[in-house]
């Protein structure tokens, strides 16, 4: 911990700037997804049973990019902190809150590969539906 300044952080920081990136395009994504079922619902075409699959799908792959903004949101905040703390001499407070910062952003990579993987059975669910097995 001998290296620990603000540069450390500072890693941390740009690289969640760059994930929440990633994860809002994915949330406005699904926003269009939604947005499109619906109009197939309301013009009468009815919920089909691969449109019933990818409902329950996209309802918790929504949950799940909630939650990986989250703790996205979270890391970036306590890193911040972490700067702040390093700023004032509070070292090993900012030694503490950095160590945090790493722990919420791993579970929001995690949340992240959970939903890759739903991502892919919604595909799957699709390409059932086109009669591919």
């Amino acid at each position: 911990m001998e290296d620990f300044n603000l540069i450390t952080p500072t890693l941390l920081f740009s690289a969640v700037s760059l994930i929440m990136l990633a994860y809002t395009n994915r949330f406005l994504f699904y926003a269009q997804l939604v947005r499109s079922l619906k109009e197939k619902f309301d013009s009468g075409e009815g919920p089909a049973k691969v449109t019933e699959a990818q409902i329950r799908n996209l309802r918790i792959r929504l949950r799940l990019t909630r939650n990986m903004q989250f703790f996205g949101v979270g890391s970036l905040l306590i890193c911040t902190l972490t700067m702040f703390l390093i700023f004032i001499g509070l070292r090993p407070w900012a030694i503490v809150a950095f160590g945090v910062a790493l722990i919420l952003f791993i579970i929001s990579l995690a949340l992240s590969v959970w939903e890759i993987t739903l991502s892919t059975k919604a595909l799957n669910i699709h390409l059932q539906g086109l009669g591919y097995r």
